[in-house]
Parts: C-alpha cells; sequence; structure tokens
C-alpha cells in the first residue's frame, strides 16, 4: 500500500526551518561580540596543535613555537576577514589544514636540512623553504579560483556526488577526536559531557525569556568549567605520579606558551628570512593545496546550509578558492607552516548555536588578529590542555558529516544506483586512507615510493585525504553512471547555478560596497 504524505512528519526543505540567524542578520552586537569570541576559542585549538606538532621537528624552541602559533592565528584571522567580506560572503573561519603534512615532513626530514647541528639555524632554514613551496604553490589556488576553471569542474557535482563528501570531510579528522580526548580522560570526558549538555539538553534555557543561553555559548562554558576543573587538579598535585606524557596532556602549565610568547609582537613578511624554493617541494605542496581546496569546497557548501543560505553557485565557491590561493600565498609570506583551509569545527559551531551570522566571525577575526599581536593574552587561551579541544571536536565535526547527510534528501534514495554510489563513496572514502597510513606506520614511507620523492608525496597525499578520495569518486561515478538529473538532485541544484536564477544569490552573495559593479557575476 503506497504512503500518504501525511504519513511523514515533515518533508524536503531547501533551508533549515529552526536557524535564528542568517548571513545578513547578525544577533545584538554584546551577543555577536560574545559569539565571536566562542569562534575563535573554538578554533585556538588546531592553531596550537599543528605548531606543536611540527616546530619541535624543525628543531624550534617553545619561543620559536609561540610565535608560529602567533603567526598563523594573525595570518588567518585576516584571511578570515577575506573570506567574509569577498569570498564566500558565508560564516567560515579560516583555520590551518593537516592537508599539508606529509610534504612538510618530507622538507623537515630531508638530509640537507638534519645535517644542520644548530636547532636554530636548522628551524630557519627548514621554515624558508616551507615558505617558499608555499608561495608557490599558491599559484594554482589562485589559477584554479579566479579563473572560473574550479567553477566549471563543480557544475558537474550534483547534491547526490557532495553529500558524501561534505560527511567525509566532517569525518576525517575522526583521529583527533575521540583518541585526542582520550589522551586525557579525566577532562576530556567532561568536556564532552557538559558541551552535550549544555547544547542540547539545556537548549531551551533562556535569559529573560529571549536568548538560549546555553545553547548559543555552550563551548564557553564547558571549556570554561573543564578548564578551571583541569587547574584544580594541576595545582592539586593530582599528576604527581603520571608519566610525562600524561603531565603533557592533562595539566594546564604544560604549554609553556604564557612564558614563551611576547607581551606585544607584531607578526611581518619574510620574517624568517628570504624564502628557499625547491621544484620538488613546490609540486609536492601542490597536491596539499589541492586538497585543501576540496576540503573547503565541502565545507562551504555545508556551511551555506547550516547559516540558512540556499548553496552558492559554482562561480561563488571559485571565487572563494581564489581568495584562499591569495591566503596560502600569505602564509607562506608570513611563514605559518601550513596552508589555510575552511574550518570544519566553526562550522558545526553554527550548527549547534543557530547562529549564521557573518559579522559574529568577523569579530572572532579581530578577535585572532589582536590576541596574536598580544601574545601573552592570547598564550592564555592557548594553554588550554588539547584533550578539551579534542572533545569539541567530536560534537562540532560530527554536525558537519551530518549537514552532508541531510543533502541527500533532494536525491532519490530508492534508486539502487544511488545508494551504491553513496556507499561506495562513503567507504572507500575511509578505507583507502586507511591502507595508506597503515603502510606508511609499517613501512616507514607511503605506499607510493618512487626515486622521485615530490612524485611519491604528491600521491600518497591525495589518497590519504578521505575528502579528495571521496570527491574524486563520486564525482566520477555520478557523471558516468548518469541517472536521471532529478533522481541525482540537479534539478533543485541546478537552479542556484546561475546568477539571476535565484534572488536568494543576491542576497546571501552580494560583494559589499557595490563592488558587483567592477565584478560582476558571469551570466553563464
Amino acid at each position: 500500500m503506497a504512503a500518504k504524505p501525511e504519513d511523514y512528519g515533515h518533508s524536503v526543505q531547501e533551508q533549515l526551518q529552526d536557524i535564528q540567524y542568517c548571513p545578513n542578520d547578525p544577533p545584538s552586537w554584546p551577543e555577536t561580540i560574545v559569539l565571536g569570541f566562542q569562534h575563535y576559542l573554538t578554533v585556538v585549538g588546531n592553531h596550537v596543535l599543528i605548531p606543536s606538532m611540527l616546530v619541535g621537528q624543525m628543531g624550534g624552541d617553545n619561543g620559536a613555537k609561540a610565535r608560529v602559533i602567533q603567526t598563523l592565528l594573525f595570518v588567518n584571522g585576516i584571511n578570515t576577514l577575506v573570506q567574509s567580506f569577498l569570498g564566500t560572503r558565508l560564516p567560515v573561519v579560516i583555520n590551518g589544514s593537516f592537508a599539508y603534512f606529509i610534504p612538510i615532513f618530507t622538507i623537515i626530514n630531508a638530509s640537507r636540512f638534519q645535517s644542520i647541528f644548530d636547532d636554530g639555524t636548522r628551524f630557519h632554514h627548514t621554515m624558508r623553504a616551507i615558505q617558499g613551496a608555499l608561495i608557490a604553490s599558491s599559484s594554482l589556488q589562485v589559477l584554479l579560483g579566479f579563473s572560473g576553471l574550479w567553477a566549471i569542474l563543480l557544475k558537474y557535482a550534483t547534491t547526490l556526488s557532495i553529500a558524501p563528501v561534505i560527511t567525509l570531510v566532517g569525518l576525517g579528522l575522526y583521529e583527533f577526536g575521540f583518541p585526542g580526548l582520550a589522551k586525557c580522560v579525566e577532562i576530556g570526558l567532561p568536556e564532552l559531557v557538559l558541551l552535550v549538555i549544555f547544547a542540547q539538553f539545556l537548549r531551551n534555557v533562556k535569559l529573560r525569556k529571549q536568548m538560549p543561553i546555553f545553547e548559543r555559548f555552550p563551548i564557553i562554558f564547558s571549556v570554561a568549567i573543564t578548564w578551571a576543573y583541569a587547574y584544580i587538579l594541576t595545582v592539586g598535585k593530582a599528576y604527581k605520579h603520571a608519566t610525562e606524557k600524561g603531565k603533557m596532556h592533562c595539566r594546564t602549565d604544560q604549554s609553556h606558551l604564557i612564558d614563551s610568547a611576547p607581551w606585544v609582537r607584531l607578526p611581518y613578511p619574510l620574517e624568517w628570512g628570504a624564502p628557499t624554493f625547491n621544484a620538488g617541494y613546490v609540486f609536492a605542496v601542490m597536491a596539499s593545496v589541492l586538497v585543501a581546496q576540496i576540503e573547503s569546497t565541502a565545507t562551504i557548501y555545508g556551511v551555506s546550509r547550516l547559516s540558512n543560505a540556499t548553496p552558492p553557485p559554482p562561480f561563488i565557491v571559485g571565487r572563494a578558492i581564489g581568495w584562499l590561493g591569495i591566503g596560502t600565498l600569505l602564509a607562506g609570506l608570513f611563514g605559518t607552516l601550513t596552508g589555510p583551509t575552511v574550518s570544519v569545527e566553526n562550522a558545526g559551531l553554527v550548527g549547534i548555536t543557530r547562529v549564521g551570522s557573518r559579522r559574529t566571525v568577523q569579530i572572532a577575526a579581530i578577535f585572532m588578529i589582536v590576541l596574536s599581536v598580544f601574545g601573552k593574552f592570547g598564550g592564555v587561551i592557548a594553554s588550554i590542555p588539547l584533550p578539551i579541544f579534542a572533545a569539541t571536536y567530536c560534537v562540532l565535526d560530527g554536525v558537519l558529516a551530518a549537514v552532508g547527510i541531510s543533502y541527500l534528501q533532494f536525491t532519490n534514495l530508492n534508486r539502487t544506483q544511488n545508494l551504491f554510489i553513496i556507499g561506495f563513496t562513503l567507504f572507500m572514502g575511509f578505507s583507502v586512507p586507511q591502507y595508506f597510513y597503515e603502510f606508511r606506520i609499517t613501512a616507514g614511507h607511503g605506499p607510493v615510493n618512487t626515486h622521485a620523492t615530490w612524485f611519491n608525496d604528491i600521491l600518497n597525499t591525495v589518497f590519504s585525504s578521505n575528502v579528495a578520495v571521496g570527491f574524486i569518486i563520486a564525482l566520477l561515478l555520478d557523471n558516468l553512471l548518469r541517472g536521471h538529473p532529478k533522481d541525482r538532485g540537479m534539478g533543485w541544484w541546478r537552479k542556484y547555478h546561475k546568477w539571476s536564477n535565484s534572488p536568494t544569490n543576491e542576497e546571501f552573495y552580494k560583494l559589499p560596497l557595490n563592488l558587483n559593479k567592477y565584478f560582476p557575476p558571469p551570466q553563464i
């Protein structure tokens, strides 16, 4: 017997109905400032984790690590402002990307740098080589973005192919979630429980019958309580007999960022010296640039739905990628050790707070810039134990993954061909990178191991990325099998491609200050 429409308690909806603030609708200024600080607090974890994993292996000390963290926050604060004004026009925050790790480790472990015995000198020479690779490889993003080539490619994507890719980018950093939390479970687990309680179970508790205070600021409340708890355990000598690794992950006084960071320091280009260029390093880092570009594209589509905007036209995403390339250029000039990508965690934060206002991330960018200049103040926030941040990833990354699943409502899930594409993409998106990871752990190098190191890094980087593998498979299968356009979601997806087809394009993605007059949207 056929089901009737009234048998279902819901219907297909182009936009989420319970989002309270769209990109153009800012909350009150006090609420906006606190929300901006919460976005800043969310993004700090990765900005501390990445330099902590790299600087020591380059020969840098705690002072160098503190300066790299400051530089990374400063540059990504600028990149966030650029994206909100000129790029996506969505509430996205720019973060450091893990996609650059394979070629960066190749540079760090190169014999030309490992043969330098003085740690300080080795750090500077390695940093300058990384800077050169980032500067040169940024041209790929600039070319693909501003030329329209990336937009042309995205015209072949549908909701059937983009949905699993969004899910993969949300789940792709799962190894930094609960495994990171479990490195100090006595503070990581309370953070996770508190965050879930504040964001969901107490979401209807309102301040003066207006603002749902716990739902709006769950990260601030949960991190503040857990951080205070961790501090009490530290001063109470709870870790007196713990291992050195246990102390490093659990204590609040182990980062040494407050002591090492200068009171005031303005990052500036070429601070570490003139960049050096090596063709092999450049080609290898270009693979990371492409992976970060795919990650950012998927996250942009996820944020558009979480902020109650409609899917951005392909040329808007291309514009955002072009500006991301400018951000990669800035990362190379300033020396951030890694390139930029759109933050998955901050995208999830938009979902759980139901605030998609771009003004909140603009305020967050100001916090990133100001607190990176005043190093001692930023160092206080950056000294939060990383297991606390890892606990937040368990919630925030999962929210973005779920948004990818929500896009599937626009496809025909009663077609076995569609189910094959979705299932195969998701399975291979996890399975292939897992093989590359296990091979690297066992053999000490990736499965691709020729005499050309740059070639090895290109393939090992691409196929070690969940989202890159998923994007390649989904896009190929979606277009080679070519089901009916409506079954693939193309009927709904295509109407947003042309600027004039949807009034919401003008509403959400129009450039400020009448800049569309000088950069008109394409009419095709």
